[in-house]
C-alpha cells in the first residue's frame, strides 16, 4: 500500500515530473497527426498516470467506472481510506475543473462522510501546439482548494440560479481575493450555509450537517466539533 503523500513525493521528487514535456499524436493506418486541442489532455494525463503507477509497481486499484468517485483506490483492502482523485488544468486558463456535483456530493456525505478526507492530486500543464509541459503538481484536501466566492459561502458553478457543481478557488495565487478554507470544519459549515441560502435545499437542510457529523463519527471514530 502507498499513501497519497508517498505517491506525490515519488512523482515529484523521485520521478521529477514537473517541467517534463510530452506530445500528443494520433495515428490511423499510415498517417500520424499532431493533436493541438486541449479536449483530451486531462484524460490522457490520467491514463498516463495509471500506466506510470503500474510501471513503478505501485499497488492501487483504478475505479472501473471512470465517471464515478474516486479515480483510484490506494488501499484496496479498505476503500474508506486512500481515495484519490486526479484533476488537471491548463495553467494559462486557471483551475476551471469541477470538484464534484453539488447535490451528489452533499448526499454522499450523509452515508459516506469519510469521503471528505480524500486526496486530490492536481496537475497543471501548459500547451504549445501539440507539446505539453507539466507546470506544477499539488496534493490537496478538498477544503484546501475550496473557498468562498460570489453569492454563496462556497464557490459553485451556478446557471440561472441552479447550482450544479463545486468549483475550486485559485488556491496557489497570492493575489486571489478568495482564500481556501482553513479546515474541513469550515468547509462543511460553508456547504451547510450554502444549502440554507439555496432555495432548492433550504427547507430540507435542517438535519443535514448533524447527520454528516454523525456519519463521519460512525466511519472514522472521530467527532467533528462544529
Amino acid at each position: 500500500m502507498i499513501t497519497a503523500q508517498q505517491l506525490f513525493e515519488k512523482l515529484t521528487k523521485g520521478y521529477k515530473l514537473v517541467g517534463q514535456t510530452g506530445a500528443i499524436t494520433f495515428t490511423l493506418k499510415d498517417l500520424s497527426i499532431d493533436v493541438d486541442t486541449k479536449d483530451s489532455v486531462g484524460n490522457l494525463i490520467q491514463a498516463w498516470l495509471k500506466e506510470w503507477m503500474i510501471s513503478e509497481n505501485i499497488d492501487c486499484e483504478p475505479n472501473p467506472n471512470s465517471q464515478t468517485f474516486p479515480d483510484f483506490y490506494l488501499n484496496a483492502n479498505d476503500k474508506k481510506k486512500g481515495l484519490l482523485e486526479i484533476k488537471t488544468f491548463d495553467r494559462q486558463r486557471g483551475p476551471g475543473f469541477d470538484l464534484a456535483n453539488f447535490d451528489s456530493y452533499c448526499n454522499s456525505l450523509l452515508t459516506d462522510a469519510y469521503r471528505i478526507d480524500s486526496d486530490y492530486l492536481i496537475i497543471s500543464y501548459k500547451m504549445n501546439k501539440s507539446v505539453i509541459t507539466i507546470d506544477n503538481i499539488w496534493l490537496k484536501k478538498i477544503w484546501e482548494i475550496s473557498g468562498p466566492s460570489g453569492p454563496y459561502p462556497i464557490k459553485v458553478q451556478a446557471k440561472k440560479d441552479v447550482i450544479y457543481n463545486l468549483r475550486p478557488v485559485t488556491w496557489y495565487s497570492q493575489k486571489s481575493i478568495f482564500k481556501p478554507f482553513n479546515d474541513k470544519i469550515d468547509f462543511l459549515k460553508a456547504i451547510d450555509n450554502t444549502r440554507y441560502q439555496y432555495p432548492q435545499t433550504r427547507f430540507s437542510n435542517a438535519q443535514w450537517l448533524k447527520n454528516v457529523i454523525k456519519n463521519y463519527q460512525h466511519h472514522t471514530g472521530t467527532l467533528l466539533n462544529i
